[in-house]
């Protein structure tokens, strides 16, 4: 368990299922795998026979957003965005991260077919991201760590909100008013647990929340949107100790699940010239429309709210930071299928678009976030960089 709570690990497990789909889905086997995962199981009487690559996205990735949410929960009250001044540096440079590979994007590929994925490269997978820097980054200022923490939480709350406008169709009201009223009814469980320490408090949380995401998902809502809803409402104690609880499984079951079915793609076998623009907009956007972004944004945020002459990152330190941004994976991965739903092809093209930014963004910032950290190595050799309090 020790293994799957670190941060390097989860980053080369997801990787490599995410390989692994690809690969498996490119063998002369690889149609009846891609059919296989199209299977349709569960209640139909009740509307919900999905998919198994559904079920996956649906209710698998619902639980990781659960405990994003709850990542986020703490945060905002007591972490790293619990004030204006401490959140709005990492704001701004989220916002560049997420206009200029909108930018990037729309500049490729704006035409009817392809416009409509322009929310796929603005994602920035936070476990793949910190995965990368606890790799490669030994011995950078512990600034660069806070500084990418803060971005990805701010990206994941763009995600969650372009999940929840962008992609809700044909809202059944009473579902949604029973969903969001079984989210209340968690929320008090979840005070009861902490007076009562009782199983079956826990137990009847569980199945409130599943009937909560159950009819959230028959409301024509998002059904991530239940695990973001669930994971902010849970008493804050409680939700630690869940995320605590979550964390192997998620980094462990959830994630390389979901990257091995968002993967199991086969790559088209016609010319260049022929791939949808949407997938070349996307291997831009990501590595280069958040490199550009986050850096030119977050060097305009250090004029912003400067306190007690603090200058803030420089650039040289913002570029790691910038470059893992662009590791888009899992939120990319599912805002490729949602923003493509009408258009199963693209959402292929744009699966493998997001493999390979996300690929070319991982290489570049191994690149520079090792060499920054030579660099303050070396300073530290000198006796003239960071303490060991202040490193990453």
């Amino acid at each position: 368990m020790k293994l799957l709570r670190s941060e390097r690990f989860p980053a080369f497990l997801l990787l490599g299922a995410a390989a692994l789909g690809l690969l498996l889905a490119n063998m002369p086997f690889g149609e009846t795998l891609i059919d296989w995962s199209h299977t349709e199981i569960g209640p139909a009487a009740i509307g919900l026979n999905l998919s198994l690559s559904h079920w996956v996205a649906d209710l698998l990735l619902a639980i990781f957003f659960f405990t994003a949410a709850m990542e986020l929960q703490f945060e905002l009250t007591k972490g790293q965005l619990n004030s204006v001044q401490k959140a709005l540096r990492p704001a701004v440079a989220a916002l560049g991260g997420v206009l200029m590979p909108i930018l990037a994007y729309l500049m490729i590929a704006n035409d009817h077919d392809t416009i409509n994925g322009w929310p796929i490269p603005t994602a920035t997978d936070i476990a793949f991201a910190l995965g990368v820097l606890a790799m490669f980054g030994k011995g950078l200022p512990k600034q660069v760590r806070v500084f990418l923490l803060a971005l990805a939480i701010i990206d994941d709350i763009v995600g969650i909100l372009f999940i929840a406008f962008l992609f809700t169709t044909d809202i059944n009201l009473l579902n949604l008013v029973i969903g969001v009223a079984l989210i209340v009814v968690f929320a008090i469980l979840s005070r009861m647990r902490s007076e009562t320490n009782t199983r079956v408090i826990v137990a009847l949380m569980i199945i409130v929340a599943l009937a909560a995401w159950a009819f959230i998902y028959l409301s024509g809502v998002h059904a991530t949107i239940a695990g973001v809803m669930l994971g902010l409402v849970i008493r804050q104690d409680e939700g630690l100790r869940a995320s605590h609880a979550l964390e192997p499984w998620v980094n462990g079951i959830v994630l390389p699940i979901f990257a091995f079915f968002s993967a199991l793609v086969a790559i088209p076998a016609v010319p260049v010239s022929e791939l949808s623009p949407a997938m070349f907009a996307i291997i831009v956007a990501l590595p280069v429309g958040k490199i550009v972004g986050i850096t030119l944004f977050g060097w305009l945020s250090n004029f912003i709210g400067r306190k007690n002459g603090d200058p803030g990152l420089s650039i040289p330190d913002m570029l790691p930071a910038a470059a893992l941004g662009g590791i888009g994976f899992t939120v990319s991965l599912l805002l490729s299928r949602l923003a493509f739903a009408a258009h199963p092809l693209v959402a292929d093209e744009a699966v493998l678009g997001v493999l390979i930014g996300s690929f070319i963004s991982l290489i570049i910032a191994a690149f520079l976030v090792s060499g920054r950290a030579r660099h303050y190595r070396r300073l530290a050799a000198q006796g003239a960089g960071p303490s060991e309090d202040e490193k990453a």
